[in-house]
């Protein structure tokens, strides 16, 4: 029993040593900031942070908060709120997308109620990158900050210089965190911009969700391999950067899988005894077995040696107890064959008598010596039987703990692999019947304003030019002949407008709809959508040519024309007058030369 123990002991033991980490505390923010108010929406932020707020959770994280679209106020509680769980965490990781904005060589976050009309106002509403490393500073083991906010900034576009040597650059810049085993990772490098992509999510936060939390994976390395895979998906166009530097052990985010380590099989002290008995057993005489019990002074095959021992004792005495009994007997038999006299023959007989008894008592005493040997034997049986008995439970024992440790490494690699079921390229949802596909597409087209046709479910020229429409402003090569399901997959990706909005003469666009052009008094809409001061033209006569004459003529069978002032001059040699109310000047011929002159005619 005491064997099983130590047993059950030492396999406890080896589990319990051969997962430290487990024991980690590991807590995550996950911050997606896509619909700004005052600048376009981003189309990907929201999908990134659900996808890697899904990959912590997997990796078994203690606490993992995800936010969205959080305004200054927001942003504010959630950061505090964190490091509040931080300061008894072991590692402590925030990933942020959305935009970011650097001044001056110090990188800001942007929440989406920021107007950031100024460059001051940066200094106002939005985050310094300080800030979120004073949240996560508690951790004890790691701080990590994961930034995909290098994306080109709408803001830094339209914001106003206070000063004009003040600096506002592209994309994020580089940064030398001070405090010890931190790391900050940028979608791309310091002064270069990243890319959204043309899928669910961005090619940095699909090789996130890949790599990071595989089991035992350096952090480091785990990078690397982010950096590989964005450079590949972009045509080495973004290359994500790391900054900060780690210890020479390796850090993971999730601990390795215990490698399967044997029980060692326990020691039997009685071994070496049991050799010494069997070599004692295989001579099995009185001097052998006393020297084995001068070695071994107590214990079981001790025990069993003495039995061994008296055993041959007793069978010594009968031996010689025998003998006495065979030699009065022939004592007795040669004195009455001489004849010697009956006091002699009598004394041998009772000495022949009592060498029997002696014979008979010294068998006996063999017999019970024998039956004790016997006892021994069975109870030596019966200890070997106990303890193959306790070596099965041992193997039982061990084979339960590999097994244990095998469904433990079947579990991880159901989540390494659920982890990989992540990626965009492959997280698509249920695709609609081949009947509902058509119809589906030509409302996703008319939700982005490339189709201003019925949602019909008919695939006409029309519903192939709103996709080829939909082609040249979203950068893609679909085929447009037939409604396919990636082509419904790319429009369902873009969540604002993508084909621009097109309105009529006198119609201005106002965020997705035409809304009309209203003038002030004296003014009226020009030709290029403006408001014009409206100029009143002096009447001025003017020659008109037989073609002019031709149209008016055409125009006067088709509809007579109604009786108004025509604002025409008429002239002869002497003066020039109006032509009257429901008159006008058409070209007559004139006899002298072929030519014609102008004549007022009335209806």
């Amino acid at each position: 029993m005491r064997a099983f123990l130590s047993i059950v002991f030492t396999v406890w033991l080896t589990l319990l040593i051969s997962q430290p980490a487990l024991a980690d505390k590991r807590v995550a923010l996950v911050i997606g900031n896509s619909a700004y108010r005052n600048v376009a929406k981003l189309s990907n932020p929201a999908n990134d942070a659900a996808a890697v707020a899904a990959m912590f959770k997997s990796a078994g994280f203690d606490s993992v908060d995800s936010k969205l679209d959080l305004s200054a106020s927001e942003m504010r509680k959630t950061l505090r709120e964190f490091g509040s769980r931080a300061r008894d965490a072991d590692v402590a990781v925030i990933y942020y997308a959305g935009h970011g904005i650097e001044l001056d060589g110090t990188n800001y976050l942007i929440p989406v109620d920021a107007t950031l009309e100024t460059d001051t106002d940066v200094l106002d509403e939005t985050f310094p990158l300080d800030r979120v490393l004073f949240t996560v500073e508690p951790a004890r083991q790691l701080r990590l900050i994961i930034l995909d906010a290098c994306r080109d900034n709408p803001f830094a576009k339209t914001m106003k210089r206070t000063i004009g040597s003040r600096a506002i650059g592209r994309g994020l810049a580089k940064v030398e965190p001070s405090s010890p085993n931190t790391m900050i990772a940028f979608a791309a490098k310091a002064g270069s911009t990243a890319s959204d992509g043309d899928s669910k999510n961005s090619p940095f936060a699909a090789a996130i969700v890949t790599h990071l939390t595989k089991p035992g994976l350096d952090l480091r390395k785990a990078f690397g391999f982010v950096r590989d895979d964005v450079l590949k998906a972009t045509s080495n166009a973004q290359e994500p950067f790391v900054y900060g530097s780690l210890g020479g052990n390796d850090v993971t985010l999730v601990p390795a899988a215990p490698a399967v380590v044997a029980a060692p099989a326990p020691v039997d002290p009685d071994a070496a005894t049991q050799r010494d008995y069997d070599y004692a057993e295989r001579i099995g005489t009185k001097p052998v077995w006393d020297a084995f019990i001068d070695k071994h002074s107590s214990g079981f095959f001790t025990a069993l040696a003495k039995a061994q021992r008296d055993k041959l004792a007793a069978e010594a005495v009968r031996i010689e107890a025998t003998n006495k009994a065979r030699a009065a007997e022939e004592e007795q038999r040669r004195l009455a064959i001489e004849g010697a006299k009956a006091a002699e023959q009598a004394k041998a007989a009772e000495h022949a008598k009592a060498a029997e008894k002696a014979r008979i008592a010294a068998e006996q005493v063999k017999k019970a010596e024998e039956a004790k040997v016997a006892e021994a034997e069975r109870a030596k049986a019966a200890a070997l039987a106990k303890a193959a008995e306790k070596e099965a439970e041992r193997v039982k024992a061990a084979e339960a703990a590999n097994a244990a440790r095998e469904a433990k490494l079947a579990e991880l690699k159901a989540k390494e692999e659920k982890l990989a079921a992540l990626n965009p390229a492959t997280d698509k949802p249920d695709q609609p019947t081949a009947v509902d596909l058509p119809r589906s597409l030509q409302a996703e087209l008319r939700r982005v304003g490339c189709n201003t046709g019925a949602a019909d479910g008919n695939w006409n020229a029309a519903s192939q030019r709103s996709l080829d429409l939909f082609n040249k402003h979203a950068g893609m090569k679909l085929d447009v002949k037939t409604a396919s399901a990636d082509a419904l997959d790319a429009v369902k990706g873009k969540t604002n407008r993508v084909c621009p909005l097109v309105c009529d003469h006198g119609f201005r666009a106002d965020g997705d709809r035409c809304t009309k052009i209203t003038c002030r008094a004296g003014f009226e809409v020009g030709d290029d959508n403006t408001c014009e001061k409206i100029e009143v033209k002096k009447p001025t006569a003017k020659r008109e040519g037989p073609t002019r004459e031709r149209q008016e003529r055409a125009k006067t069978e088709v509809q007579p024309g109604k009786p108004q002032a025509s604002g025409q001059v008429v002239c002869n040699n002497a003066t020039c007058r109006p032509v009257q109310k429901g008159c006008r000047i058409v070209q007559v011929p004139y006899n002298r030369g072929g030519g014609t002159v102008n004549a007022e005619v009335c209806n």
